[in-house]
């Protein structure tokens, strides 16, 4: 039938469109746990300077505020920096995409916030570890 031949003619695309969502998301993946690692680590060498922050009367909503801030700066620096490179490569997509243009700002728009969205989820943890630390324990720590 007709249908059986358009979706027989449609089967590389279809393991392509595929294969690059699996990429997509294995990118996402390792984009969060990069992030969260920094900011696991940055949380952990800063561990004095909160509990010192808690000791004198900070709220913990605002070191978990300050942790968060920092993961969207850093994240929208990386956004920024991005969209220049995808920009200035565009030329070389065009083949590769069907019926969207490369700087489709749906399409732009959707990977941003996704990765804005990664990155909430990446610093999560470690800001509610930071809003949790002991200033007694934290300002002992040498």
């Amino acid at each position: 039938t007709v249908a059986e031949r358009i979706r027989e003619s449609l089967v590389t695309e279809r393991v392509l469109a595929t294969l690059a969502t699996l990429l997509a998301c294995a990118a996402a993946i390792l984009a969060c746990t990069g992030l969260y690692g920094l900011l696991a680590y940055t949380v952990a060498r800063q561990t004095r300077e909160i509990g010192l922050r808690l000791a004198l009367g900070a709220h913990p909503r605002a070191v978990t505020a300050k942790v968060l801030t920092d993961s969207l700066v850093l994240t929208g620096i990386g956004i920024a920096l991005g969209l220049g490179g995808a920009l200035a490569l565009a030329r070389f997509a065009r083949g590769l995409v069907f019926q969207i243009t490369p700087a489709d700002p749906i399409s732009i728009a959707a990977a941003s916030v996704l990765m804005l969205v990664v990155a909430g989820l990446a610093s999560a943890l470690p800001a509610w570890r930071a809003a949790r630390i002991d200033p007694v324990v934290a300002l002992k720590v040498e």
